[in-house]
């Protein structure tokens, strides 16, 4: 395992922590992906809660980002709306880089935290942990974990997903899709691949599979 950033003391109770970093391109299912994982026992970390706590009122990042962005991007309660930033960042890839440059080290710091405390936690050897991130190999953040794995799913799959769950148009949601990298970039470099473009039995059936490799190949380093 790669030594965490945070010194020997962490890299020591790191040993007993094997992480799994989760990623995908929008609307490919990363979530239920990581859901399923939890119920197979893995402790998840999603980025995106991480990045909404960080991008809190009252936070360095939150001022952060009305001070590149203007205060037109925030709600009657003074938070951010999310909605509108992202309409803006997603119709231009600069904006999103620079939302982005302000918002990931804050991330980064929450899920190295949270992963500490919970190889801290660790009865044994052998305890997984997952950190669920759109952004996970663009950030970094996959060098430092253990395996990548990377949820697919058909762009028509997607479309209709960000169409009929969140409400986009479907020029927008082309938009969204379009923004990002293509799917097979990450594939590349995943050690497990999720399709999650059918059903959610077929995707538990992956998930389940891929788990059950994995804790036969933690007992036997065990």
């Amino acid at each position: 395992m790669k030594n965490s950033p945070s010194g020997p003391r962490s890299a020591r109770r790191r040993a007993r922590l094997y992480v799994i970093g989760l990623t995908g391109n929008i609307a490919t299912g990363k979530s239920s992906v990581a859901r399923m994982l939890g119920c197979l026992g893995a402790h998840v970390i999603d980025a995106d809660q991480v990045a909404h706590q960080a991008m809190c009122a009252g936070t360095s990042v939150h001022a952060a980002i009305v001070a590149e962005f203007g205060r037109d991007i925030l709600r009657a309660d003074g938070e951010i709306d999310r909605a509108k930033l992202g309409t803006i960042v997603f119709a231009d890839p600069r904006a999103l880089s620079r939302l982005e440059a302000l918002v990931h080290p804050a991330v980064v710091v929450a899920v190295e935290q949270t992963l500490d405390e919970i190889a801290a936690s660790a009865g044994c050897a052998g305890t997984v942990a997952v950190v669920e991130a759109i952004k996970l190999i663009e950030s970094g953040m996959a060098e430092k974990y253990d395996a990548l794995w990377v949820v697919t799913a058909p762009e028509a799959v997607q479309k209709a997903r960000l169409v009929q769950q969140r409400g986009l148009s479907a020029a927008e949601a082309e938009r969204r899709i379009h923004a990002q990298p293509p799917a097979s970039a990450k594939v590349a470099l995943a050690d497990v691949v999720i399709d999650n473009g059918g059903t959610l039995q077929e995707t538990w059936q992956q998930v389940e599979k891929a788990w059950q490799s994995l804790v036969h190949s933690l007992d036997k380093k065990g």
